[in-house]
């Protein structure tokens, strides 16, 4: 059965795990608290005139998908981590970028609202 909701899909890990992913899930609610919170892609997302930012549990880190305009925007400051062209890996044995995490997700939400 799919997984309905962003606690669910949180539940699935280890705690230590769900730690983090609680930790960058309040972050992200505390940059954008109208966002709605849905499961897309099977991953968590965040909604708000279209999608802000997913995340998802790996086997080594957690990916940060925020899209590939924020990627570009913020290019200099993930130069430390493992990127694709879409994506960023926040691995599990590092401090989360809360700030920066912050940062990209209020960019998205002005990326979004020229939509």
């Amino acid at each position: 059965m799919a997984i309905q909701s962003i606690d669910e899909y949180i539940s699935e890990f280890p705690k230590d795990i769900q730690s983090l992913m609680k930790k960058l899930r309040a972050t992200i609610k505390k940059a954008v608290p109208e966002a709605t919170e849905k499961i897309s892609w099977q991953m968590p997302t965040f909604y708000l005139k279209g999608n802000l930012i997913h995340f998802a549990g790996h086997k080594k880190h957690i990916g940060l998908y925020p899209g590939i305009e924020a990627m570009e925007a913020f290019k200099e400051e993930l130069t430390s981590y493992k990127t694709t062209k879409g994506g960023i890996q926040l691995p599990y044995d590092k401090p989360l970028p809360l700030s920066l995490v912050t940062k990209i997700v209020k960019f998205n939400i002005k990326r979004n609202s020229k939509k």
